[in-house]
């Protein structure tokens, strides 16, 4: 059967549920005062089939309300930047994608509401991620077993993205609105963003959603260039090249705009839910400039013009009870391209993507001790390059999946299984521009996962969780074969690529009290048929080459997090706060694995009331000098942060204003994780000032 025939199959499975909630007898879910904003607590994990963090087996953050507020960044990356375990790709201020325990690109699922993105930033990590921070109600990273529900590829884990552009709720007033708008020094960042849901009577709501940004050069803490390129320029007989060992301050080539727009409908019945959300994505933004010392070189200042255009569908029906709690449909299609720009503004290079996800869950009721859910999910995908650099033959990729997970809840003793069966297709198009001929791979994969925790004394539990994963090689893995403007390589992939296996294990200790919090994961992924670049040394069409290997590898490190209650004041408590992450990976001959970060701790005190909130935090971040082959080290830093937030009409009024300091040493810092480091340090000093208005 088709993609298109098996997609149909979970559509109309969908709307043959809608007949079942439009007849529901009783009045549609009105919500309260709470779920017009974000009604999902903090400690409810929704990607994990909504259940507590302290339920969740493996290592989970979430980001909701004032927190995700205050992190809001114009990149998901760049948002979730100080999540335990999680860093930053960081090209440049608008090409960031997450880095979870120093894995990333397609390693790491990212998803909104549960479907992925349909954008090409998993190709290179020059290509911004098509998913709108600015708009977004929740963000949650989930690892270990509930990551087997969206994908076998995600060794890393799972980030969702969670808006409201399909509503869940009917609002209880006429018109329920939302702007946020935000100002920060660094990079004179202008943005706003506002949300606005309709009800329309016998249970429809309608949404609509839009947002814009815009910004400068990014303003920096120092030197553009590191201190070994700071050197090599200074010493060249060029006074070209000299004079680029004294750029400071704006990183040049960073300005960008993006505007983003969505509408929705939904009936929410009793019975359930069933809606639809259309949206349209236009980011233009430029790359931070790699410059040559080699005088007869010109260094390129890459601009890229991004557009995508996605529907959505949701479906849930409410069984009412026997061995279902819920059926729930979510499905996607995408139209993406972006273009990359000559100097002349005339396109070099043109990427494009129609990418269709579907994914039919059952989600069991609780009986007795045992919970869980299992479903269907169908991927499809159409990409190909056009132009001067261009590195991939068209491709077609179709997968499969079927999923399980399993819950079990003695009280003191809680287990979890999960297991998932993949079928992927990979084809790529004879192409004589990258001399392939046609190529045909296929790949049946097969993950699972097992974990149990104890509870201890009190709140206190120790869990174990065991992992065996299969992944499938991309089409760049496979099929790539030229020059890649984005990491500056001649790059090769390897037709011949086995599945890439991991088996990991994970310690978890969590407990909490009144006046105390702790969380400690310890991890270990032990890789065989590991897919990593190795640099050959040969040289083509001026850019080194790179080819894809497999080889065996090791992965271990560790995340810890903790808070402790100070002191309670009269309405208010001062809290301090702690968390550390750290990552070591190692492939058989060849060495340190590329871009991992190094160890990172980071320390707050938070004075917490209803009307004020003020905190101050130090990160420091360690040198990184265990270093893959040909890969720089990187000197490590520390950043002091502040922030203070004032709700003149009370922790649940409708106006929040904010005053935040990142950076306030103007530090140089760079991460590790980024490709681009040696050139593109990050934001310098950033005041930042922030709004936002509920009605």
């Amino acid at each position: 059967m088709s993609f298109a025939r098996r997609l149909s199959v979970l559509l109309l499975a969908g709307v043959a549920s809608a007949p079942q909630m439009a007849f529901a007898e009783e009045a549609p879910d009105q919500g309260n005062a709470a779920s017009r904003h974000n009604d999902t607590p903090q400690d409810i994990v929704v990607t994990a089939l909504s259940r507590g963090r302290s339920d969740v087996l493996s290592g989970v953050s979430v980001l909701s309300a004032e927190n995700l507020a205050e992190a809001k960044r114009a990149t998901i990356g760049d948002t979730l930047a100080h999540t335990p375990g999680v860093s930053s790709s960081s090209f440049g201020p608008s090409a960031a994608r997450p880095v979870l325990r120093g894995l990333q690109g397609d390693r790491v699922r990212l998803l909104t509401d549960g479907i992925g993105a349909f954008d090409a930033s998993g190709t290179s990590v020059d290509h911004a991620v098509a998913i709108n921070t600015l708009t977004a109600e929740r963000i949650e990273v989930v690892r270990g077993p509930s990551a087997l529900l969206y994908g076998s590829g995600a060794i890393g884990g799972v980030v969702n993205v969670i808006d409201s552009r399909i509503p869940t709720h009917v609002p209880n007033e006429p018109v329920h609105a939302e702007v946020d708008a935000n100002y920060g020094s660094a990079a004179k960042e202008r943005n706003i963003a506002g949300t606005i849901d309709v009800p329309l009577g016998g249970g429809f709501v309608a949404h609509a959603d839009g947002s814009w940004l815009k910004t400068d050069d990014l303003e920096t803490g120092g030197y553009i260039l590191s201190k070994a390129l700071r050197a090599e320029a200074a010493a060249s007989p060029d006074a070209g090249i000299r004079a680029l060992a004294d750029l400071k301050g704006k990183l040049p080539n960073t300005a960008s705009k993006t505007w983003n727009v969505a509408g929705g409908l939904a009936y929410i019945g009793s019975g359930g839910n069933i809606g639809f959300s259309v949206s349209h994505l236009d980011n233009f933004y430029g790359v931070p400039i790699r410059y040559s010392l080699d005088p007869n070189a010109e260094a390129e200042a890459p601009r890229i013009s991004m557009r995508q255009t996605r529907l959505d569908l949701r479906a849930q029906v409410n069984t009412g009870g026997g061995f279902l709690d819920k059926i729930t449909l979510r499905a996607g299609y995408g139209d993406y391209r972006h273009d990359e720009l000559e100097q002349d503004g005339s396109i070099g290079t043109s990427f494009y993507n129609k990418g269709m996800e579907g994914r039919l869950e059952f989600v069991q009721s609780h009986h007795g001790a045992w919970s869980g859910a299992f479903g269907v999910q169908a991927v499809n995908r159409d990409f190909r390059v056009v132009g001067d650099e261009k590195f991939l033959p068209p491709s077609h990729t179709e997968q499969e999946g079927f999923f399980t997970v399993q819950q079990f809840d003695f009280g003191k003793v809680k287990a979890e299984a999960g297991a998932r069966y993949e079928l992927t297709n990979a084809q790529a198009t004879a192409d004589p521009v990258i001399g392939n001929p046609n190529l045909s791979r296929t790949f049946n994969s097969f993950s699972a996962s097992a974990g149990a925790s104890v509870g201890l004394v009190g709140t206190w539990r120790v869990g174990v969780n065991l992992t065996h994963t299969e992944r499938a090689p991309t089409v760049e893995e496979l099929f790539a074969n030229g020059p890649h403007g984005g990491t500056e390589a001649f790059e090769i992939g390897l037709p011949n690529a086995k599945l890439e296996k991991s088996n990991g294990a994970e310690l978890t200790l969590r407990g909490q009290g009144s006046r105390y919090s702790l969380d400690v994961s310890l991890y270990y992924n032990r890789f065989s048929n590991f897919l990593y670049q190795l640099p050959t040394g040969a040289i083509e069409e001026d850019l080194p080459v790179y080819a894809m290997a497999q080889n065996k590898a090791t992965l271990y490190g560790f995340e810890a997090q903790g808070t402790l209650t100070l002191a309670e004041l009269t309405n208010a408590k001062i809290v301090a706060d702690a968390m550390a992450d750290y990552t070591r990976a190692t492939v058989r001959d060849y060495g340190p694995a590329p871009l991992i970060p190094p160890l990172r701790v980071l320390g707050g005190i938070e004075y917490q009331s209803d009307p004020i909130d003020g905190r101050i935090e130090v990160e420091h971040v360690w040198d990184q000098h265990r270093t893959a082959p040909l890969e720089t080290s990187t000197p490590g830093y520390t950043m002091v942060n502040a922030s203070i937030a004032w709700r003149p009409m009370g922790k649940d009024g409708a106006v929040t204003l904010r005053l935040m300091g990142n950076n306030l040493l103007d530090v140089d810092a760079r991460r590790h994780a980024s490709l681009l480091k040696d050139y593109a340090p990050l934001a310098g000093r950033d005041i930042r000032v922030g709004a936002t208005f509920r009605i």
